[in-house]
């Protein structure tokens, strides 16, 4: 009788339904290799599809996602179509003996119109068919974009031309040139030229206030400057360089977005002064100060100044309190509003200013010619300007209702006007 068969013996115990664990140091090994058995089957699928054939293409990469773990192997199925290869530790691309990917954006044509076909597979692939690889495409190009001192110079330009075609599509959010901020990139002058193919890339599907909203939502905005080197970081150097680049556009959207800024910042503090009632001569050089600072025409910056102090009042809620208080602001500011009120052009436009706040201020609508009547009385606008906004100069808002508001005060202005000519 076998052992195995005798009662005396010590049989080994069976272990019915218990699952044998491979041992971690195997399962590391073997994931380890997983990421090339899948680029194995990645390469199969594209050179099974016709080469130049961008339908054909996409269509076996659709096909292929049945059988081959997309989800799993997101980024890695990303680095294959970005670069062509997987990527090892530090960046490179896998040098293993293993053939590049017969499709990948590294391999398109350096122009836009080769990249675009490339971009189309990526659109059709995550935007119809695999909307969850949206996540782990974000990703891949962000590990990517820490990288772009490995590439070379051409193979930079191809991804940053396809990245500013994925974000003005909307296929990936804008906020992933955040890693390129990363000092080493900015210091060499990586950064600067990587994004500035991205912005030409993106300028050409869509428009500057595309781009700019783009940016906004992404917290990006008041960032630009931070791709230059820090030796390079001023308005001038910012200006000359867009310019260059046939980038006029993004110099103008930057420049607005600097004075708006300093505008809001002008504002803040007038109040603040005014609260603390600073005199009006200290208001006066604050303004002068910033209005040379931001590089502005004084038709532009009286239109700051009236902001800034209408907005300093607390207003009350009764109409009779409202007119007061309005009234008396604008009489106790007139001396600032003088100084930078100096031209016809300026007194046109701060009335077109004093115009559309009323409108847009219900509860200013009224009182529009009474204020317009302390500003005239106060020096701060003439008769000829207040004419000429009558007959030709007045804007839209609320137009037919202020012409109507102002005619017995124009009237008057003639009826002065004609006397004194008669003297």
């Amino acid at each position: 009788m076998s052992a195995t068969h005798n009662g005396n013996s010590k049989g080994l115990p069976a272990l019915h339904g218990v699952k044998i664990k491979t041992r971690k140091s195997l399962q590391k090994a073997q994931a380890k290799y997983e990421p090339t058995v899948f680029r194995e089957g990645i390469l199969k699928t594209l050179n099974n599809a016709q080469p130049g054939d961008f339908d054909d293409i996409y269509q076996q990469l659709d096909i292929a996602g049945n059988t081959l773990e997309y989800r799993k192997y997101g980024e890695t199925l990303f680095e294959i179509l970005l670069t062509g290869g997987v990527l090892a530790p530090g960046g490179t691309i896998l040098d293993d003996g293993a053939p590049r990917s017969p499709f990948s954006i590294f391999s398109a044509e350096d122009n836009i119109e080769s990249v675009k076909k490339h971009v189309d597979v990526f659109n059709k692939l995550i935007g119809r068919r695999y909307k969850y690889l949206q996540r782990s495409f974000e990703e891949t190009i962000k590990n990517l974009l820490q990288y772009i001192n490995k590439w070379r110079t051409d193979e930079n330009n191809k991804l940053a031309t396809a990245i500013g075609l994925f974000v003005s599509g909307q296929l990936i959010n804008i906020n992933v040139l955040t890693v390129l901020f990363k000092e080493h990139l900015v210091k060499e002058g990586l950064s600067l030229q990587f994004v500035t193919a991205v912005f030409k890339a993106y300028l050409s599907e869509q428009n500057i206030d595309h781009l700019g909203s783009s940016l906004k939502k992404a917290g990006m905005d008041n960032k630009l400057m931070e791709f230059f080197p820090p030796n390079k970081r001023d308005e001038e150097y910012f200006a000359r360089y867009f310019e260059a680049e046939d980038m006029k556009q993004l110099v103008e959207y930057h420049n607005q977005k600097q004075k708006n800024s300093m505008k809001e910042q002008t504002i803040d503090h007038v109040k603040e002064m005014l609260k603390s009632e600073n005199t009006p001569a200290e208001v006066i050089t604050y303004l002068k100060h910033q209005m040379k600072e931001g590089g502005w025409q004084e038709s532009d910056f009286v239109k700051v100044v009236w902001e800034s102090m209408m907005q300093a009042v607390d207003w009350g809620s009764r109409s009779e309190q409202i007119e007061a208080q309005a009234l008396r602001q604008v009489k106790q500011c007139s001396t600032i509003l003088s100084a930078f009120s100096t031209n016809p052009k300026t007194e046109l436009a701060l009335i077109q200013k004093v115009q559309t706040y009323c409108y847009e201020d219900t509860k200013l609508m009224k009182h529009f010619r009474q204020i317009v009547q302390i500003l005239y009385n106060e020096d701060v606008v003439s008769e000829s300007a207040i004419l000429y906004w009558f007959e030709k100069g007045a804007v839209n808002s609320g137009k037919t209702v202020f012409l109507k508001q102002m005619e017995p005060f124009v009237q008057w202005l003639k009826t002065v006007d004609s006397e004194s000519e008669e003297d």
